[in-house]
């Protein structure tokens, strides 16, 4: 099934989490969303100081990560690996209830697509965060895909950035 929950984990740790693209989730990873944390922050500009603040967040995160989800510690996290993860921690509970580093994770990687920081990804962001992760070669379907995701659910990436919102999408 096109839509299973299986396929669309899959699909986010390939197009959100994976940025180098070696198939499996690893500490470069991390670093790699530690430098584009601090140039989307810096909206281009990233200072040292600033720089190394994000390497050492994100250093400690993937640490918390890969305590939960490297089951083989092999310091990669596969698609698997990263599934039972979430399902052993987070399936079935309310955000509050995420184990912190699951939080972490998921709220930085939210800072990295709400590049004006209003808690909000609108669809000029969703655009930008689409054409830097695949070839699109026409806007259409990028548009289509978030007026999609505004019709299930109004404002479904507020959750995100207020946690505090109650709806029946704050469970897994």
């Amino acid at each position: 099934m096109a839509y299973s929950w299986d396929n669309r984990v899959d699909f986010v740790v390939r197009y959100m989490y994976d940025i180098d693209n070696n198939g499996f989730l690893d500490q470069n990873d991390f670093l790699c969303m530690a430098v584009r944390a601090c140039v989307v922050e810096g909206k281009g500009d990233c200072s040292t100081a600033r720089l190394d603040d994000y390497k050492k967040l994100m250093t400690n995160l993937w640490e918390e990560i890969s305590a939960i989800a490297d089951d083989d510690k092999d310091g990669k996290i596969s698609n698997q690996e990263f599934k039972d993860a979430v399902k052993k921690t987070c399936v079935g509970k309310k955000y509050e209830e995420f184990p912190q580093a699951m939080r972490a994770f998921i709220e930085s990687n939210f800072k990295l697509l709400d590049i004006d920081s209003d808690g909000i990804v609108g669809v000029k962001e969703y655009r930008y965060n689409c054409i830097t992760r695949v070839a699109i070669d026409d806007i259409t379907p990028i548009d289509k895909a978030f007026e999609t995701l505004l019709n299930q659910k109004k404002k479904i990436f507020r959750f995100f950035g207020n946690p505090a919102l109650i709806w029946p999408l704050v469970l897994l």
